[in-house]
């Protein structure tokens, strides 16, 4: 049974079901170095390695995962192909040395997997450090031994010397080599800008700072400035390149203590992102130049040097509504952290709970996901069952074009919904379809994540994969949603009776 009409009226109403909103931000970061994550060997031959990783996106899309930031570049080398940098040791045991199958790109796979899949894919880079392990084990390719002046050796690991701008110069080659050739969603940067400091030790930019200071007499100030730079200069190869690329930040926790600064948090940290890493980043979100924060909060409820009660609120309070907010949690801590707290199921279920009571944010990263997958202390199944027992779409981004609505929607021999493929201005394709199923005697509540019932990238879906009740008579409808994240409006629907 089936029949077409058009769009007339639908009363859009706010709903929240089990504490779950429609547009949510619900990521994880995949951390490659040190083989934290994937892969889990780096003596494995490639198809392994591809098997392991479809098999890790598939389980993190069944538990409700709408995003994968993913580590391509840990430490100046490439989990992907590059003529830039080597190949990383995390993926073949010896940096320099390529797949054994000369066609695998893991990135270029995890790409086309999670996009199948509905999911973003935010490619992760660290863009100072250059040494996690011992010097010996850079590839004598590596650009350490072409311009040994461009580095710093800080303790027992070396780092590009970010107050020269050839520095910046070579770090934007390489990110725009990344986004001219993947078709990524996000470029993400994590806490390391200047490294953690060294106890004593100051970073030894003396020689860089007398050369190249600017006219700066305050050597803080210099370094601030030094990282607000490339970050400016990021925003603005990708509004040049890419524009609907999304450039976000996950800081470390605390910004700044209010001992040493009026807007500073009620907090204690012997560390903070202003302070030691040189990395201002609220100035960022003020001025525009990263389209999402992410603060890693990986502290329990009630901690008395970093309160994660303390910290929620305050970075709500401290970063612009233009720039989205989410917060990083720490499913590992679930396991690894000896607090009493983290032992009584579940702190971050908590966190959760405290987070819809009482601080408005657009979504949350877990870190990381060889321990969310754990199911520690049934974080899993909270999320499952209660937090993202429905689908979500990601908040839209600020400006981008409207996305266009699906047409032609039919119902083919009773089994198959499908419609025409969309196709926006310069033959931009949209990033998913949205289905939606309403009982006849419904509302149609597009803000109920209840009624989705499928997120697909084809325009063709078998209806019995759709779990709709027998004997029920639903309105189908279908809409788009492009590359800025935006939603179109449903066109047509179509009657379909559930046999």
């Amino acid at each position: 049974m089936k029949r077409k009409y058009w769009w007339l009226l639908i009363l859009l109403l706010p709903f929240y079901c089990f504490g779950q909103v429609k547009h949510e931000m619900r990521g994880v970061w995949i951390a490659t170095v040190a083989n934290i994550d994937w892969p889990s060997s780096r003596d494995s031959v490639s198809e392994y390695q591809k098997q392991e990783l479809v098999l890790l996106l598939d389980s993190l899309y069944k538990c409700g995962i709408n995003t994968v930031i993913f580590q391509i570049r840990p430490t100046s080398d490439a989990l992907y192909k590059s003529d830039i940098e080597p190949w990383s040791e995390w993926l073949t045991g010896e940096q320099g040395k390529a797949p054994s199958d000369a066609s695998f790109d893991p990135l270029q796979l995890v790409v086309e997997e999670s996009h199948k899949r509905c999911m973003e894919v935010h490619a992760w880079i660290n863009p100072y450090r250059v040494t996690n392990t011992p010097k010996s084990k850079l590839c004598e390719q590596h650009i350490y031994f072409k311009k040994l002046y461009l580095f710093k050796q800080y303790g027992d690991k070396i780092f590009f010397d970010p107050g020269q701008d050839e520095t910046a110069d070579y770090l934007l080659k390489v990110l725009k080599d990344i986004v001219v050739r993947y078709d990524i969603d996000a470029l993400h940067l994590d806490d390391y800008f200047y490294p953690y400091p060294i106890g004593g030790k100051d970073f030894p930019d003396e020689d860089t700072f007398q050369k190249y200071n600017r006219g700066f007499s305050n050597k803080g100030d210099w370094r601030r400035d030094n990282v607000n730079r490339i970050v400016a200069r990021i925003h603005q190869m990708l509004l040049e390149t890419k524009p609907w690329v999304q450039f976000g930040v996950s800081p470390f926790g605390v910004w700044r203590n209010k001992a040493k600064d009026e807007r500073g948090s009620e907090t204690k940290a012997g560390v903070s992102n202003y302070d030691d890493l040189y990395a201002d980043v609220l100035l960022w979100a003020e001025k525009g130049w990263v389209d999402y924060l992410a603060p890693q909060l990986y502290w329990e409820i009630g901690k008395t040097v970093a309160d994660y009660a303390v910290l929620a609120p305050w970075w709500r309070t401290h970063v612009p509504a233009s720039c989205q907010l989410y917060f990083g949690l720490y499913a590992s801590g679930l396991e690894v952290n000896k607090p009493k707290a983290w032992k009584t199921p579940n702190e971050l279920v908590r966190q959760m709970h405290f987070n819809q009571e009482c601080v408005n944010i657009d979504g949350l990263l877990f870190y990381s996901t060889h321990y969310l997958l754990r199911n520690p202390q049934g974080l899993l199944d909270s999320l499952k069952n209660e937090f993202y027992a429905y689908p979500a779409l990601l908040p839209e981004m600020k400006g981008g074009r409207e996305a266009h609505f699906p047409m032609d929607l039919q119902i083919e021999g009773d089994s198959i919904l499908s419609w025409s493929p969309v196709v926006a201005e310069g033959g931009e394709s949209p990033s998913y379809y949205v289905v939606y199923a309403f009982p006849d005697s419904d509302v149609c509540d597009f803000d109920n994540p209840k009624n989705i019932v499928c997120r697909t990238a084809s325009n063709r879906v078998n209806m019995d994969k759709l779990n709709l009740k027998k004997n029920t008579i639903y309105n189908v409808t279908v809409t788009s949603v492009n590359r800025y994240r935006r939603e179109s409006d449903p066109f047509e629907f179509v009657l379909y009776m559930k046999r």
